[in-house]
């Protein structure tokens, strides 16, 4: 007799990592791939990490830490809120956590029972869907468009019937790189709360913004739960770090989560990611960079027929509407990819419902190949 699969493990794939898989085998055989599929940085962690990184190599034993992080840590990223927002943070509120998405899964499970409701926009980063439904609790998704700049409103939140328990919000967001003005932000923090709806904040593209700087919803109250990441400003991908800050009440179940569920964040990425908040000036040559790209991409791709861009005001994203070159998303940035060497997440990834006529490309590489990337797609619609 046949043993089973549970059932939470048959999930949507992550699209993205699909794309990046056949990207990486087209690369391998014929030597030509741009790559703005994926969104992580091109540029290696700082410097100052990299020197921190051998300074623990040589001096520390490298076993288990605490569940919640090493206090050097926690109190260094609790310094950062009072230095980037005026933010008051007790270190005891800060988690760090195994990359973002360890964040995301350990704040689900504690804010969250089976059965909850969860709210988030969509276009929006497929893996919280996927995560909540791999725990047992529904998301509840908000279509969002250029009228909203693509996020959630509290007057979407008061259509919803029953109520949900939470919600999610992005700012930067992924894939449209929208963000909330404070004023907006703010407002609906103080509505969550008002309605007793548990508001996750995912803060991990700040520092990575074109013109508003991005805000903290822990300027706005302390019920939220705001996560972030070393992976996007710092550039610290595959050091698998992150961090999340948690309401006082919370920390007890989150830190129970944690031990039992992952034991402690990577020793070596902690003791190093104290540095990272040292690295400001080479860290913001890689947002000047992305500026570059971004204009660049901004001013090319509508002469190769993407003329409807979502806002792209952070992160390193440009979320292109292609209704008028197809309605089969997925077959597009196949055919794309094969017939230019040009790889892109379709938007089915963001958006199951209306994503077919929509995708994403990264911008986060290098300028040369978002050059050669515009030019060979408007040479292939020409």
């Amino acid at each position: 007799m046949p043993l089973k699969v549970a059932a939470r493990g048959h999930l949507p794939p992550f699209i993205v990592m699909d794309v990046m898989s056949a990207a990486t085998e087209r690369e391998a055989a014929t030597g030509d791939c741009l790559h703005l599929e994926v969104g992580q940085p091109g540029t290696p962690a700082p410097r100052g990490v990299i020197e921190a990184a051998h300074a623990a190599l040589a001096r520390e034993r490298l076993g288990y830490t605490v569940a919640l992080g090493i206090p050097r840590l926690r109190e260094r990223i609790a310094a950062h809120y009072r230095e980037a927002y005026g933010a008051t943070v007790p270190p005891e509120r800060v988690v760090a956590t195994a990359g973002s998405s360890g964040a995301f899964v350990l704040a689900f499970l504690a804010a969250f029972d089976p059965g909850d409701r969860v709210a988030l926009a969509a276009p929006g980063y497929p893996c919280y869907r996927n995560i909540l439904r791999a725990c047992g609790i529904e998301p509840v998704e908000l279509p969002a468009g250029p009228e909203t700049r693509y996020q959630p409103t509290p007057a979407l939140l008061d259509a919803l019937d029953p109520p949900p328990d939470g919600l999610i919000v992005a700012s930067p967001a992924n894939p449209t790189g929208s963000m909330l003005a404070p004023a907006d932000l703010a407002a609906l923090t103080h509505h969550c709360e008002r309605a007793g709806i548990r508001l996750v904040s995912d803060e991990i593209y700040h520092g990575i913004t074109y013109g508003m700087p991005a805000e903290t919803a822990l300027s706005f109250g302390d019920a939220a739960i705001v996560v972030n990441s070393f992976s996007k400003y710092y550039s610290m991908t595959g050091w698998r770090l992150g961090w999340m800050v948690v309401p006082e009440d919370m920390i007890r179940a989150v830190e129970c989560l944690a031990q039992n569920l992952y034991i402690s964040p990577p020793t070596l990425s902690q003791h190093a990611a104290v540095a990272a908040f040292d690295c400001r000036e080479e860290l913001d040559a890689n947002v000047a960079r992305y500026a570059a790209n971004r204009r660049l991409l901004l001013d090319r791709l509508p002469a190769a027929g993407f003329d409807r861009l979502a806002p792209a005001d952070g992160a390193f994203y440009i979320y292109a509407e292609i209704g008028r070159l197809t309605n089969d998303s997925p077959a597009f940035c196949r055919r794309m990819l094969a017939e230019t060497g040009v790889a892109a997440t379709p938007g089915v990834d963001f958006d199951p419902a209306r994503g077919h006529a929509t995708l994403r490309f990264s911008f986060a590489g290098p300028t040369e190949d978002m050059a050669e990337a515009a030019d060979r797609v408007r040479r292939w619609l020409g």
